[in-house]
């Protein structure tokens, strides 16, 4: 699975990788320990251009009946995305990328489980593939949710966990938001592990267990 992640540069960084003009975020800082439930960095496609806004961790979808289902429905394995209900209606129709330059799983030791920061090798930002969907409360409010897809994991992930979020490759992205686009065998192709040696893992502080703590520490590497 992929339940924390991290997104530390810039919002005009941000901007620059995806090539947008404007973003709705009004409140953005770097985040060392991203965690479902809170508002993250999106971006979607309107049918014209690309757009930066945030969506809630968490995907509920928009027939449901109240938003509890938000805190299950975190991640969607690649898989089974034509089978689930929740997903299989809005894979043709909104899907997102939720930039991130790091995420976080926790690999089983004699002593416990560690937690790793797994990275590109470069450090640069890199495109989880997400869905989103937007529900209406009872007093008409909306809501806007998303969820990170995932996939088997590569050769550096195997030694780590057994599931890893599907990150799109560059020349990947702009077919994977197009709005249009809704050749569904072509998108589901690309829903793969990406190639282990672009990547890095190495180990970080137990800290990033507590979604309270959110400080630059946690992605320093340490000794074991």
């Amino acid at each position: 699975m992929c339940g924390r992640y991290t997104i530390t540069v810039s919002l005009e960084e941000l901007m620059f990788r995806y090539l947008i003009d404007d973003s709705t975020i009004i409140h953005y800082a770097p985040k060392y320990n991203m965690a479902p439930m809170q508002q993250v960095p999106a971006i979607i496609n309107d049918g014209y251009k690309n757009r930066l806004g945030e969506l809630r961790w968490g995907l509920v979808p928009s027939w449901a009946k109240d938003d509890k289902s938000a805190s299950k429905l975190i991640n969607a394995r690649s898989e089974t995305l034509l089978e689930k209900a929740s997903f299989k209606r809005i894979i043709g129709t909104r899907r997102c990328i939720i930039p991130a330059d790091g995420f976080y799983e926790w690999q089983k030791k004699d002593n416990g489980k560690q937690p790793m920061r797994i990275l590109m090798r470069d450090g640069g930002i890199f495109s989880m593939a997400g869905l989103y969907d937007i529900w209406t409360n009872p007093e008409g409010a909306k809501l806007s949710t998303c969820t990170i897809i995932t996939t088997t994991p590569n050769r550096l992930m195997a030694d780590i966990h057994d599931r890893m979020p599907v990150i799109l490759r560059a020349e990947d992205e702009e077919e994977w938001l197009r709005r249009n686009n809704k050749e569904i065998p072509s998108l589901m192709k690309l829903l793969v592990p990406y190639e282990a040696d672009k990547m890095k893992a190495y180990p970080v502080s137990a800290s990033v267990g507590n979604v309270r703590n959110d400080t630059c520490e946690l992605i320093e590497e340490i000794s074991i």
